[in-house]
């Protein structure tokens, strides 16, 4: 089973993704973004050039995890979809005809990387003002359309969460 997540900030990725690695006893691939956030702070001091190394090299690093990850143990859970990625380089404006732009397309967009993409609906929870994330929530609308709309256009195997707790959430992505 390879089940990834998806969604802006605050929808309950990480929390459902943790849930479903402890019910399946599939290894959880972390979203690096977070990760890299809780660590370095807000991404827009790196500047433009800076995000998009950035969105690049975590990219790369998902990639070779969820490789990595598969080859392992056959299967896995992903807290953020290779799809979030292309979507994140359009909203943050860097999609050029160019080729890192080709390759990052080719590579996330790939058929059969996933099973399934559950998207978590926007606004069910309040983003926290923790100065990482904006708490801004038609700043997440915006990403989230933009998620959306690279999953359709993608044609990803997409199916919508719209169970609102999380015992309910992991009873319909395992049902």
């Amino acid at each position: 089973m390879r089940l990834a997540l998806s969604g802006s900030a605050g929808t309950g990725k990480t929390t459902l993704a943790r849930r479903l690695a402890v019910e399946t006893g599939l290894p959880y691939v972390p979203e690096g973004m977070r990760t890299w956030l809780e660590a370095n702070g807000d991404i827009h001091k790196l500047g433009a050039a800076g995000l998009r190394s950035l969105v690049l090299q975590l990219w790369d690093e998902q990639r070779e995890l969820e490789e990595r990850t598969l080859q392992a143990h056959g299967g896995l859970i992903v807290d953020r979809c290779s799809y979030d990625f292309s979507a994140f380089w359009v909203y943050y404006g860097f999609a050029r005809d160019d080729d890192d732009t080709r390759r990052l397309f080719r590579e996330t967009q790939a058929p059969g990387r996933y099973d399934t993409v559950w998207l978590l609906p926007w606004g069910e929870f309040p983003v926290e003002a923790d100065g990482i994330r904006a708490s801004d929530p038609y700043i997440q609308l915006t990403v989230h359309v933009v998620i959306e709309g690279m999953l359709h256009r993608a044609n990803a195997p997409l199916r919508h969460v719209t169970a609102r707790g999380v015992e309910d959430r992991v009873r319909e992505v395992l049902g």
